[in-house]
């Protein structure tokens, strides 16, 4: 029997699912506003999927599907290294984020997000913002970071900014035996929302800062604010001779290209998908260069959109996402211990904890 391509493409998915571990993927389509989006489900050992929802203007279907199934499988070892009570979900909307959004556009999103009945939830990603989701909301409530004035906890990047400055303490503290920066040169790309708020912690401390940013004005705005950090071209900062180096914008920055010039002793900050690949990894460890599992270090923001949903208690949010530092610690225990990278470390510190979980939530309570 001849299969035809759309079969094949079924029998794709499957085989895509099972090696990655996934649950449950939907495609969603709406006649009326052109509506086109994915939603994958990886885990939900540890409690309902949650994940951000990316828009973007995908080259092709496969394209779109394939990064829908990598950030949803991400997230459910975010969720389980953070401490928080959920698996790991994402969604994807098929458009150009700059000329195809409308209201009608994300409430048609919003009720296909309401038939999963809180088996996910999702909120802003790439190409998304608070505002789409209050569209959304006239249709389902299983949101999160929604903007302040509608009920939702406000910019999570400030929290991200003081998770990777906690962060970057552990991972000082596993290298010089102290977790001060005071006069420690760290190497910041990346000056956006998380970028700048993470210079202000750095600075605060007395760290030496050598920045950088694709975009003039971010550098320009970050160095009114701080006129001693020394500034350096966006590809010079690889070389920079610092104790740190911290990414805090675009991901695969550790890369074959990247990883000879480097002249640091560790990696760490918020970009998300830091690694090209998990072999860079092996090979950071290899040059005895300390890496913080970028899911780890970045995790403040789904630690505060996760708190949502039990009533939203800022000072509760913040103190679970102190606790990075707590977790970096263990990560790196492991990984001198097994003499292998972090980021597997990180791994089995995931896998074990939701081992256990479904072990324990097998059990019949009556």
């Amino acid at each position: 029997m001849l299969l035809t391509e759309e079969q094949k493409m079924v029998l794709d998915i499957f085989e895509e699912m099972k090696s990655q571990g996934h649950e449950q993927v939907i495609f969603n389509y709406d006649k009326a506003t052109g509506l086109k989006s994915i939603v994958a489900i990886h885990d939900t050992t540890l409690g309902p999927a949650l994940g951000g929802c990316r828009m973007w203007d995908y080259e092709s279907t496969e394209e779109a599907l394939r990064d829908v199934l990598r950030l949803s499988k991400g997230m459910t070892y975010k969720c389980g290294v953070s401490g928080v009570t959920y698996g790991g979900g994402k969604a994807v909307i098929i458009g150009d984020p700059k000329s195809e959004k409308s209201d009608e556009l994300f409430q048609a999103f919003g009720s296909f997000i309401e038939t999963l009945k809180g088996r996910f939830y999702t909120g802003t990603d790439v190409g998304t913002v608070g505002m789409d989701f209050v569209s959304a909301s006239k249709q389902t409530s299983y949101l999160v970071g929604l903007p302040e004035e509608y009920g939702g906890s406000g910019n999570s990047a400030v929290i991200t900014a003081f998770g990777v400055w906690k962060a970057i303490k552990a991972t000082a503290k596993e290298i010089f035996g102290t977790d001060s920066l005071k006069d420690r040169k760290i190497a910041v790309q990346g000056l956006g929302k998380v970028g700048r708020f993470l210079v202000g912690h750095l600075h605060e401390e007395g760290a030496k800062l050598i920045v950088t940013d694709i975009f003039e004005e971010n550098v320009i705005e970050v160095k009114k604010q701080f006129p001693d950090i020394e500034t350096v071209e966006p590809l010079d900062i690889y070389s920079v001779e610092c104790d740190i180096f911290s990414p805090n914008a675009l991901g695969a920055v550790i890369n074959d290209i990247t990883i000879p010039k480097l002249k640091c002793l560790a990696v760490a900050g918020a970009a998300n998908n830091v690694l090209a690949e998990e072999r860079h990894g092996d090979m950071l460890h290899q040059k005895g260069i300390l890496y913080a599992p970028d899911y780890v270090a970045n995790a403040g923001g789904l630690i505060q959109v996760a708190d949502e949903l039990h009533e939203y208690s800022k000072d509760r949010a913040f103190k679970n996402a102190s606790m990075i530092y707590d977790i970096l610690e263990k990560i790196y225990k492991i990984s001198k211990t097994h003499d292998i990278p972090t980021y597997k470390a990180a791994n089995i510190l995931v896998e074990e904890k939701i081992e256990k979980i479904g072990r324990i939530q097998s059990k019949y309570t009556g």
